[in-house]
């Protein structure tokens, strides 16, 4: 049946098969492309495509493309043209892997994971302390490759670094796989350093002298540096193997990656402190909340009992039996208040004495 459309009836759409999908460029996801011959960069912009061609044509220099987040169809438009095995170019584009190292005939595949320290004003109003992302390199004899995946994976400055440096481009692709792998894990380092802020606030929450603790600020610290080590120490199998005798590696670039080694271990020393620390920090905040809870309960019960003298009391004068005493004189009530009032004071008394109340 038609529909009434501004302008004039239209005949409705009776096909109801979802519309073709139309494919984005992969220009879209290009952040960056060039040609670095003796680590000095080819001015002017070209494709992939072309840059590739060059390199091969002349047999000189490498290919350095940059990715942000790009999907599947623009992947496998990258990894047709570089020859990237299919199985990587799958994880290329799915995010939330492992840190790891593949190598297929004469390419390599490093994921690493980013992590970025959020900002915050105190424990007690933060939602997140770490966030994290992905960086995925792909190193050939003639080109490199990095895929981010993530706001806070910026490598603009890597590459300006590497370029103001053209002996080390001039190592080849692997100089920049090394840049990258020291930039991730010297983020690492600054945020096991903002982190440790966090954990000396936490302690000075729960062996403070306040009388009330939050303890979920311990809970959420802990799940975040369980999420740092998840990020880290995979890390460690791909860079023993970088710094083996690796034939895709140079040597030179091999004593360079020792020292990210060395830095890695670092970090996850510190990881593992602080695990065992808020580890300490949720049993002794446990116990300090136990001990809240028992004092609660003490002054709960003081009251109960102290309330259960006039209750009792009420209880038998309510019954109206003329053998009570005071039933028909008037100064009885007044006698019984008093002996209530003494009563109920006396029990305050003996139970603040014993810090009940």
């Amino acid at each position: 049946m038609p529909h009434l459309r501004p302008g004039g009836l239209v005949p409705a759409r009776r096909d109801k098969r979802p519309l073709p999908r139309i494919p984005v460029p992969v220009a879209r996801a290009v952040v960056d492309c060039a040609v670095y011959i003796d680590g000095v960069r080819r001015p002017g912009r070209v494709s992939y495509r072309e840059a590739l061609q060059e390199v091969r044509s002349t047999g000189e220099g490498f290919v350095w493309l940059g990715l942000h987040s790009p999907d599947d169809e623009q992947m496998q438009g990258v990894g047709e043209v570089f020859g990237l095995h299919e199985l990587v170019v799958e994880d290329a584009v799915s995010a939330h892997q492992r840190p790891k190292l593949e190598v297929y005939d004469e390419t390599q595949f490093l994921v690493l994971r980013t992590v970025k320290y959020v900002e915050h004003e105190s424990m007690e109003k933060a939602s997140e302390v770490v966030e994290t992302g992905e960086i995925m390199v792909f190193t050939g004899a003639d080109f490199v490759i990095t895929v981010r995946h993530g706001d806070h994976t910026h490598l603009s400055g890597v590459r300006r670094r590497l370029e103001a440096r053209p002996e080390r481009l001039a190592l080849g692709p692997t100089a920049v796989l090394h840049a990258i792998a020291d930039l991730v894990v010297d983020s690492y380092l600054a945020v096991t350093d903002d982190m440790e802020t966090d954990i000396v606030a936490i302690e000075e929450a729960v062996f403070g002298a306040q009388r009330w603790l939050n303890i979920d600020p311990v809970y959420l610290l802990k799940r975040e540096v369980l999420e740092l080590r998840r990020a880290v120490t995979p890390l460690t199998g791909p860079l023993a193997r970088l710094t083996a005798q690796n034939p895709l590696v140079p040597k030179e670039i091999r004593r360079h990656f020792r020292d990210v080694a060395d830095h890695l271990t670092t970090v996850i020393d510190r990881v593992v402190e602080y695990d065992e620390v808020l580890t300490s920090l949720l049993g002794a905040a446990a116990a300090k909340v136990g001990i809240q809870q028992n004092s609660d309960m003490r002054k709960i019960s003081a009251w109960v009992a102290i309330g259960a003298v006039p209750t009792m009391v009420a209880g038998l004068y309510g019954m109206n039996f003329d053998i009570l005493p005071g039933m028909h004189d008037r100064q009885g009530f007044v006698i019984v208040c008093l002996v209530l009032l003494i009563a109920c004071t006396s029990l305050a008394v003996v139970f603040r004495r014993h810090h009940w109340l």
